[in-house]
């Protein structure tokens, strides 16, 4: 009879290396690979710090973007912020899965509740 081994919760919080080029505040997205996540310290470049890679957060919105709740989203890397899925993404934008709209969030809005969801998404 073999021993059972412990049920561990899946990680949520990964330790990433700001290799940016740029220091990181708390609150910021960061791309780690094709994962999203949100910074929960402050990470100078090429420094060490703590990213939640699941969960709902409160993040920045392209303006002129109408985002449906429940729509997949697109990373705008060039602006650091969150497009609709219907925005064409340049090199570098990540989609597909990587983040959904946990509400929704017309033209104007510059913030909105998202949800990521630590799923690879697609690197253009």
């Amino acid at each position: 009879f073999a021993a059972r081994k412990p049920w561990r919760p899946a990680r949520e919080v990964i330790d990433w290396t700001n290799g940016t080029g740029s220091d990181v505040a708390s609150g910021d997205v960061v791309a780690v690979g094709q994962i999203l996540g949100v910074a929960l310290v402050d990470i100078a470049s090429t420094a060490t710090g703590s990213v939640q890679i699941t969960g709902v957060f409160t993040v920045p919105k392209v303006s002129g973007a109408v985002i449906a709740a429940g729509e997949s989203l697109t990373w705008d890397v060039s602006v650091a912020k969150f497009d609709d899925n219907a925005a064409v993404p340049a090199t570098g934008d990540i989609t597909l899965g990587a983040a959904v709209a946990f509400e929704a969030a017309g033209n104007g809005v510059t913030s909105m509740a998202v949800k990521f969801t630590g799923v690879p998404g697609t690197e253009t």
